[in-house]
């Protein structure tokens, strides 16, 4: 790759030398500031696995996930569409089968999380259309479109004789040693991304979050707030997906949120809280998963669990002393 080779963007010609300042960038902000950052932290704690660069990866992963769960998560959980994460999380699964098959039947490489966020969106929009066009539940569209993702899925393996299970496992359960520079750095940026949208689309997506009705009465266009939200929502459970896993991807839109939910009194609030929850877990979920030989997913979804059944027993306490 030369300073000089064009890449062709729509009708403008992009230096490639452009995408390797941005990836010259991110490996000085991988290297020097994360690896400095936590090479002091491993030095006042103690902990020597802190200097471990595919550590430093996994928590720099994690910290993006929760901050992006829950600030999508919220619009989720208050519209009661908390099953939108679950639903895909496995038809992602299914467009990790897609690339994967792709690669090993046609020899066409495509990157797995590509693969994933493709088939995500379209199964965003696809619930989408299918509650505003067709006179189906939203839980039966969900539930549709959850057993069809997983189901494309399961048929692909079958094809190629198990041939890309092996491949799939680490998208199903995640991995903290399987996550690359390149991972991180595709994560980083879809975070930013997300929380950039949500940041910009914060009052219609508001709006239309607490009062539908209302937003369709003052002609806002509920239709591309919703499909915004779907769209962040898949980009989240794809930035997910390496170190959580499809399974559990969901737990980070909805546990946090509901652990804020009982101690808020504003939805900002809730938003604030949430967000706490979720780096919480995660860091926490992360070390113990290092130091105890643990799925890295499970402990994190698990340390959710906790952080919200420990909010909500300390918040009834409180309420009945009151």
């Amino acid at each position: 790759m030369t300073d000089f080779t064009l890449l062709f963007l729509g009708d403008q010609w992009l230096p490639l030398f452009v995408v390797d300042s941005l990836v010259g960038l991110f490996d000085w902000f991988l290297q020097v500031v994360v690896g400095e950052s936590f090479s002091l932290l491993a030095d006042a704690t103690g902990l020597e696995f802190l200097e471990y660069p595919y550590m430093q990866r996994a928590y720099l992963s994690i910290l993006c996930i929760a901050l992006v769960g829950p600030l999508v998560g919220s619009f989720l959980v208050y519209r009661d569409l908390s099953m939108v994460g679950d639903t895909l999380a496995h038809t992602a699964f299914a467009g990790v089968a897609v690339a994967l098959f792709l690669d090993a039947a046609f020899d066409i490489p495509v990157s797995p999380l590509v693969g994933a966020l493709v088939v995500a969106v379209v199964a965003a929009l696809l619930v989408q259309l299918l509650i505003e066009y067709t006179d189906t539940r939203s839980d039966a569209a969900l539930a549709m479109v959850l057993t069809g993702g997983f189901a494309l899925g399961s048929v692909l393996i079958s094809v190629t004789g198990g041939g890309i299970s092996v491949g799939i496992n680490q998208y199903l359960f995640g991995s903290l040693a399987t996550v690359s520079r390149a991972d991180v750095g595709l994560l980083v940026a879809m975070s930013f991304v997300v929380a950039a949208a949500v940041f910009v689309a914060y009052r219609p997506l508001l709006y239309v979050t607490f009062d539908e009705v209302a937003a369709r009465a003052s002609r806002m266009h509920v239709r591309t707030v919703n499909t915004v939200l779907s769209v962040l929502t898949a980009f989240v459970v794809v930035s997910a997906m390496r170190i959580m896993g499809v399974i559990l991807v969901a737990a980070l839109l909805v546990v946090p949120v509901v652990t804020a939910a009982g101690v808020s009194k504003s939805y900002k609030q809730s938003l604030f809280v949430a967000v706490l929850a979720g780096e919480f877990a995660g860091v926490v979920g992360v070390s113990l998963a290092y130091l105890y030989g643990l799925a890295a997913g499970g402990t994190i979804v698990l340390v959710a669990i906790g952080g919200f059944l420990s909010v909500a027993t300390v918040a009834t306490v409180w309420t009945h002393r009151g």
